[in-house]
């Protein structure tokens, strides 16, 4: 999308006469009566030399809200400041207005708890008159229960603990400036009506203050206006000094604020939020001092998870500035994206106190700039493609994951039951009944030949479709006026030039070859993207998605069981010719030095960044080496084995522990856990986890269902018939050969396949996303073993292999 082209002086930060500014200082004594603040702690004086850090938070509010003339704050922002979006997820799938302001509190995903209905989000309301945050227990209960064990209240006991004086102005700020007990730290006050007036009491707290923290209020979907908390028995109606009321709603209609919408249009709510974040910029700007300024939207405006709007100005106390840049920081790695728990280490970061926050408690990284396209409509347009990347690609995940399911679902039922003989002979009894005195076609046994060349060609496309799925999204599909047919038509033009490479080099190596240029190219896509960044995955419809937060770059779990599989069929095809011809050292030796690459490309800080990864790659390959020398598998040397994935897993988690906090990733991060005694509820929330994906979602269980059928139905009659010495009712395809002769021809194929199932079965359960790991690599692997089968099949009808009888 192109951003609209500024009108003359649109973009310029409006300024009022200074008369006015005079006259409204003036009132700065009238605002302290007619608008108490609460002071739970003794201000601090600020340190002069050091820059006040600003915070004005809001919800909801995207990039593609901004104009230039219905939004001229947030568009003079976006030419002149450093600009991002950000991912707003907390402890569900959408975050409400308590969750992000719950996130700046706590440095990491916290929540409120969920409302009676779905989408149901509370309002918020300021303290009440004693400091308290109200709904504070609520949050605590939330805490406790929730698996990332969050500690709400840590940005404003750090903020106590360095003696740094801090204001908060309306009900967010509050909850983010709050202690663990839910008492406001430094000054709060409620958000005024007038902008005029919010400039005033901003530029008062700029004087007085280190840290100012503005909630500007929020934006909501249609039908998702937020609601009031349930009263409790603790509340008080009589109280005079109950909560204080804003601008949206009379004093006696209950606790309002800035997020009560009562749908109006999206336009109407974010107009206010834009005056209401110019009167912040101006007021920092009246003031003459210093000052790091971070506008930040933190949560949803409903139950569909958007990319929300993010900018920042000013300079850094390591010099790096903000401005006329893109937005980043360690815990995404994308250029233009952060998350919602960024925000408080770079708080704590710019106010020169993030030593004082707990080890392993903030979860997030620094905000930084990270550079950028130099025109400020290019900027623009980066920021809105990652939003609208992200929520295009959201409805055709679903159905990506299905259609390939289904596809290798009939693939399986087609090569198991609609190529069994006895099963072709007796549909055309069944027909021969049902019409009776109709000649018969002469079917598929008629010609055997034609069969395995479509089967072989049928199952290297469908073989391609996962790499083909990355590489198209190396083109804008999400662009085009019809995104899922953009995407689709990308799809079936990267698989039909993967197919054709895999079958022209496969003349020549008919065997393996197409398989191995398949699996090749998926290893060779995913190295290349996890090394490159991996831009390839993010919000790729096998790949990694961005309103999820999970996961911003190395390897997901998709991508780890597609590098699994793909890496170790290519190094079984590059080594079956070497155990052939008798050099059984040097495949072993090959087949290390893979399996070590491999676990160092998935498991390094920083590069793979997968904990779950080298625990399964290094078994996996061990066993593929262990058998391609020649040796007997033993219980001691599995165990051999699987201790030596525990010493590589625990090596590259406490090199990660061992950099500097802000540069860690989760595999130090774990480390940490287990210091502080908390891995069992890490280990605890992971096995939930993988539990609940069992029966999750439809789509999962129906991953479940194809691995079943391929594991305990289509196989057994394979199985049978792989040892009848005719070719049993395989016969027919095989010229009555044993299936089992296979083995002669590709040696290192059975191994193969008993090193794959070793690694998807120790992935599945070591991972979270549990039973994905093996369906997906299933999916990739079952097709190419089809592809080797029919191509050996070829040959035998060819005589170029002469099948033995006494094959195992």
């Amino acid at each position: 999308m192109t951003p609209p082209t500024p009108l003359p002086g649109a973009g310029r930060t409006r300024r009022r006469p200074r008369a006015l500014a005079v006259a409204l200082a003036a009132l700065t004594a009238v605002v302290g009566i007619a608008l108490p603040g609460q002071a739970t702690t003794q201000a601090q004086t600020p340190d002069e030399d050091r820059p006040v850090v600003v915070l004005v938070g809001t919800s909801g509010l995207r990039w593609d809200d901004v104009h230039t003339l219905s939004t001229p704050t947030l568009w003079d922002l976006s030419r002149t400041a450093s600009i991002g979006t950000v991912a707003a997820r907390s402890i569900r799938s959408y975050a409400c207005p308590a969750d992000g302001w719950l996130a700046v509190s706590a440095g990491a995903r916290a929540g409120d708890l969920p409302g009676e209905a779905y989408g149901e989000c509370r309002t918020l309301v300021n303290p009440l008159g004693g400091g308290t945050v109200p709904g504070w227990d609520d949050y605590e209960v939330s805490a406790r229960a929730s698996g990332f064990a969050p500690r709400i209240g840590l940005l404003g006991q750090v903020l106590a603990d360095a003696e740094l004086s801090a204001t908060g102005i309306g009900p967010g700020a509050a909850i983010a400036l709050a202690d663990p007990d839910g008492l406001v730290r430094g000054e709060h006050r409620p958000v005024p009506t007038d902008p005029d007036l919010l400039r005033v009491v901003v530029g008062e707290a700029i004087t007085t203050s280190d840290l100012v923290v503005v909630d500007a209020g929020s934006v909501r979907d249609i039908g998702r206006a937020t609601v009031g908390r349930p009263a409790t028995p603790d509340d008080d109606p009589e109280d005079e000094d109950g909560p204080e009321t804003t601008d949206h709603a009379p004093t006696g209609e209950g606790p309002t604020g800035p997020e009560v919408i009562t749908e109006p249009t999206r336009l109407e709510q974010v107009r206010p939020v834009d005056a209401r974040i110019g009167a912040v910029l101006d007021a920092v700007d009246e003031t003459g001092r210093d000052a790091v300024v971070l506008v930040v939207s933190l949560a949803d405006s409903g139950t569909r998870a958007r990319m929300q709007l993010a900018a920042a100005r000013g300079v850094l106390p390591d010099d790096d500035a903000y401005g006329a840049s893109l937005l980043g920081s360690r815990s995404t790695r994308q250029d233009g994206m952060i998350q919602a728990t960024d925000v408080t280490p770079t708080l704590l970061n710019a106010l020169g106190v993030a030593d004082r926050a707990p080890i392993g408690a903030v979860v997030g990284a620094p905000i930084r700039p990270v550079g950028g396209p130099e025109s400020a409509n290019a900027r623009v347009t980066a920021v809105l493609d990652v939003d609208q990347h992200s929520h295009a690609v959201r409805p055709i995940t679903p159905t990506f994951y299905t259609l390939l399911i289904v596809i290798n679902l009939v693939l399986y039922g087609f090569v198991t039951l609609g190529l069994n003989g006895r099963v072709m002979a007796g549909v055309g009894r069944v027909a021969a009944r049902l019409r009776p005195g109709h000649p018969q076609g002469p079917g598929l046994r008629r010609h055997p030949v034609a069969v395995l060349h479509t089967l072989r060609v049928a199952a290297t496309a469908v073989a391609s479709i996962p790499a083909a799925g990355l590489l198209a999204n190396a083109l804008p599909w999400w662009r085009a006026a019809s995104p899922a047919w953009a995407l689709t038509g990308l799809v079936a033009a990267w698989a039909l030039v993967l197919t054709t490479v895999a079958l022209l080099i496969g003349r020549r190596h008919r065997l393996l070859g197409p398989a191995a240029v398949v699996a090749g190219a998926t290893t060779l896509v995913l190295a290349v993207d996890v090394i490159t960044g991996a831009t390839l995955q993010v919000s790729a419809p096998m790949g990694v998605q961005p309103v999820v937060a999970g996961r911003f770059y190395g390897f997901n779990n998709t991508a780890f069981a597609l590098f699994a599989a793909a890496t170790i069929l290519s190094v079984v095809a590059v080594t079956d010719p070497l155990v052939r011809a008798g050099r059984r050292r040097l495949a072993a030796v090959l087949i290390a030095v893979t399996g070590a690459v491999a676990t160092f490309l998935n498991g390094m800080p920083g590069l793979g960044s997968d904990f779950g990864g080298p625990p399964a790659l290094v078994p996996g390959f061990a066993v593929l080496a262990l058998m391609a020398a020649g040796i007997r598998l033993t219980w001691m040397r599995l165990a051999g084995v699987l201790g030596g994935a525990a010493v590589v897993v625990s090596s590259f988690a406490v090199i990660d522990w061992l950099r500097p906090v802000e540069d860690r990733t989760h595999l130090g991060r774990f480390v940490e856990t287990v210091l502080d005694g908390g891995v069992w509820d890490v280990i605890g929330r992971k096995l939930a986890q993988n539990l609940a994906n069992l029966g999750g979602t439809w789509l999962t269980l129906l991953a479940l269902a194809g691995i079943a059928l391929v594991a305990f139905v289509l196989s057994r009659p394979l199985r049978w018939a792989a040892h009848a010495p005719d070719g049993g009712p395989f016969g027919w395809l095989s010229s009555g050969a044993p299936l089992t002769s296979l083995g002669n021809d590709a040696p290192m194929l059975r191994p193969g396949i008993v090193a794959l199932g070793v690694t998807l079965g120790i992935g599945f359960a070591v991972n979270d996303s549990g039973i994905v790991i093996p369906a997906i690599g299933v999916s990739l692997a079952v097709p190419l073993l089809v592809t080797v089968c029919a191509a050996w099949l070829l040959q035998v009808r060819d005589g170029i292999v002469s099948p033995r009888a006494d094959a195992t």
